[in-house]
């Protein structure tokens, strides 16, 4: 292994060699075709179950609050009375019960009704109002604040008993359609209500507490329109640092590796002196030691003990001595892994359109997303509103024998006149009809349909930029020999010949995910019920499935590769780049690690810089910039620095994403081309000059002998 040369191993043959081979195969055929008649199948129900959710759902049963008798505020009848006012707003909170069990529409056990505006003062009706009409004092005064259909003639006290009409109005703001008490409202209600003193403070703090969100979403609203030009700014930063940082990786890849190597030496030695120091200064000091200690939850006790910071002085070292062992005998590989990791930097530069890839991704991506969630909202939607009788006070004179929790109508009226309190209130969406008996399976259905058609694009995208970075290394003159548009051609390509297979790929990674979903949510339904070993089980369960994905991830990472150059299918494919890697496992480590540091040091770069840059203009500690250029008056003004440090994360993730599927492709490709080809006049390596030289080997075909034309 290491690279060396089998003839029949136990990870198979190495690749022979084909004249006839110039890189990414044109003629091919459709590779696993069942599974893509599958997947399409898929797409199509997948499709179907949208219908039926959009036949089915309504979402303005979400979207917009209803009132007592069912209607939608700010539609049809109530077009104009877009605010939902609740009667006795403080039942909200003093209810909880009932509020528990319906607060997936908002609703409250009091009467509601909608209105053209929230009120803007506190109106209480006043002791000489009791004995006059509802007309009288609600409808001369414009108060169409009562049920509807409430006779202009009805007494005040009967109306209030019955709760027709609200009996007091609080200033309020609009939060969600619905009209909710701002913070500064004057609590002197009247003795009527029935309600304490101590509970109406409770209840308006419970609902300042509850809607102080909407506080806060106007005010991050206005930090957004302040400065989300600053944030583009910001973001284009990030796009320039990341773009500039794989260029410059063609010139200074072996510095770049050798400060980072030395960088990593030298925070190790750091941490040995460290915990020798410490070590010494307990030991010297009469410090405790750990048999006196014993064991204890409060980790900082072991701070203070000998025996950590010599447990941790023995770990360092072995890590330092391993790093330095590893570099004295993995240099010719690490210099390997540096020649391609410049070589990539080349082919990036020379097709500069892979760099825009991950928009198309994100873009379908997006649609992915988006269809998934407007079908769950549907599904979750479908289903005619159910309203049962409620009273507040079920022991109340003439309430006991009242039909509490039975089916009502909001329209009609109550049917037991001897406990005025009775209300008909929301429930909760009805279960029956098509649709609604299999809402689950439906569910689920658009679950998997989410994972697939996810892990289905991100294969597509590392299929087609693989496809083009292979027509790269394998064009004997570079750029001269280099298909016209190869990430158009390797797009075309992959969709027309490969759905299937990259639908098999993504089928199997989307079964585990799948997986370990169900897990969580077992463990999350069980986590209170579980004893020591079943935790322990079900940690190793969750452990082994992260493995699992992640193995499985690198695979058909791999095997997308392989089918973008030959062809074949996903199970071949996924087999011969296996036993490929595993022929040369150390290059494989080393490369994979040496990657792995420098784009981790370049996502900390650019994510760094910007949040850097962010922090000091943000937080107004740049001064004389001009007036043009100071920074906006922000009520939180971390909100734009952590949009930033987030969009430049996802920038550099994306531009180093394409990075290292370009080196992943050059790999494979370099280590066919070893395996192919011996330098010969009639079978020269395709590798650059640069790998040549390190693996001390050379072409003896003169310039021009092999064109490389497909």
């Amino acid at each position: 292994m290491g690279g060396k040369r089998s003839e029949d191993g136990a990870y198979g043959k190495p690749a022979q060699y084909d004249p006839s081979f110039r890189g990414p195969i044109k003629n091919r055929g459709c590779t696993d075709v069942i599974c893509c008649l599958l997947f399409l199948v898929f797409i199509l129900g997948y499709i179907a179950v949208g219908v039926v959710a959009w036949v089915y759902g309504d979402p303005r049963q979400v979207l917009y609050p209803r009132n007592s008798t069912g209607a939608y505020c700010g539609m049809g009848e109530n077009r104009d009375k877009p605010y939902l006012l609740y009667f006795n707003i403080f039942r909200c909170v003093l209810g909880a019960n009932i509020i528990s069990a319906t607060q997936g529409n908002l609703q409250c056990p009091t009467p509601q009704v909608c209105v053209a505006s929230c009120p803007v003062a506190l109106w209480v009706i006043d002791p000489q109002q009791s004995s006059m009409t509802v007309g009288e004092v609600f409808y001369k005064e414009n108060r169409s604040v009562c049920l509807p259909g409430v006779s202009a003639t009805m007494n005040v006290v009967e109306s209030l008993k019955q709760e027709q009409c609200p009996g007091f109005l609080l200033p309020s703001t609009p939060a969600l359609g619905r009209c909710v008490p701002s913070p500064d409202v004057n609590l002197t209600l009247p003795q009527f209500l029935e309600i304490g003193n101590t509970s109406v403070i409770q209840a308006v703090s419970g609902l300042i507490d509850s809607f102080n969100a909407r506080d806060i979403s106007v005010k991050i609203f206005e930090d957004f329109a302040r400065s989300w030009y600053w944030i583009l700014i910001a973001l284009g930063v990030a796009l320039f640092l990341s773009l500039l940082f794989i260029l410059l990786l063609r010139l200074v890849a072996g510095p770049l590796v050798l400060v980072l190597v030395v960088g990593l030496l030298g925070v190790l030695a750091y941490g040995i002196y460290h915990c020798w120091a410490q070590y010494r200064l307990l030991r010297d000091g009469g410090g405790p030691s750990l048999a006196q200690v014993g064991f204890t939850i409060h980790l900082s006790t072991y701070q203070s003990v000998k025996e950590t910071w010599l447990a941790a002085l023995i770990v360092l070292a072995v890590l330092e001595g391993v790093l330095l062992l590893l570099l004295l005998f993995l240099r010719q590989r690490i210099r390997i892994a540096i020649a391609l990791l410049t070589e990539a930097s080349k082919a990036v530069g020379h097709m500069m359109s892979t760099m825009l890839y991950p928009l198309v991704t994100f873009v379908l991506l997006v649609v992915c997303v988006a269809y998934w969630v407007t079908t769950a909202l549907y599904l979750a939607t479908s289903g005619q509103p159910q309203y049962v009788y409620w009273v507040p006070n079920a022991s109340a004179p003439g309430c006991q024998a009242a039909p509490v929790n039975q089916s009502c109508d909001p329209t009609a009226q109550s049917k037991n006149s001897s406990c005025p309190e009775l209300m008909c209130v929301f429930q909760g969406y009805s279960s029956t009809g098509p649709a609604q008996r299999t809402l689950f399976n439906l569910q689920i259905y658009g679950v998997l349909g989410l994972f697939w058609t996810i892990n289905w694009v991100l294969a597509l995208g590392q299929c087609v930029l693989a496809g083009a970075f292979a027509s790269f290394y394998w064009a004997f003159h570079k750029p001269q020999d280099i298909p016209t548009f190869p990430l158009t051609a390797a797009f075309v390509r992959t969709l027309r010949y490969h759905t299937g297979s990259l639908a098999f790929g993504a089928l199997i990674l989307t079964l585990v995910q799948i997986a370990r979903l169900v897990l969580e949510y077992v463990d999350h339904k069980l986590k209170g019920a579980q004893n020591a070993l079943a935790r322990c089980i079900m940690c190793c369960f969750k452990c082994c499935l992260w493995c699992l994905e992640k193995f499985i991830k690198f695979l058909n990472r791999n095997a997308y590769i392989m089918i973008a150059i030959y062809g074949k299918n996903f199970c071949v494919s996924a087999k011969n780049a296996f036993m490929l890697l595993m022929r040369n496992v150390l290059r494989v480590v080393v490369l994979d690690k040496v990657t792995d540091l420098l784009l981790f040091f370049g996502k900390l770069l650019v994510v760094g810089g910007v949040g850097v840059l962010s922090f000091f203009f943000f937080s107004g500690r740049i001064k004389g910039l001009g007036k043009d250029f100071e920074n906006p008056d922000l009520n939180y003004y971390w909100l734009p620095i952590m949009t930033s440090i987030v969009g430049a994360y996802v920038i550099a993730s994306g531009f180093f994403s394409v990075f290292g599927m370009c080196v992943d492709t050059l790999f494979l490709c370099f280590l066919e081309d070893l395996e192919r080809n011996d330098g010969s006049l009639d079978r020269p390596y395709y590798m650059s000059k640069n790998l040549l030289k390190i693996l001390g080997k050379k072409n003896q075909a003169p310039p021009g002998a092999k064109k490389g034309k497909k």
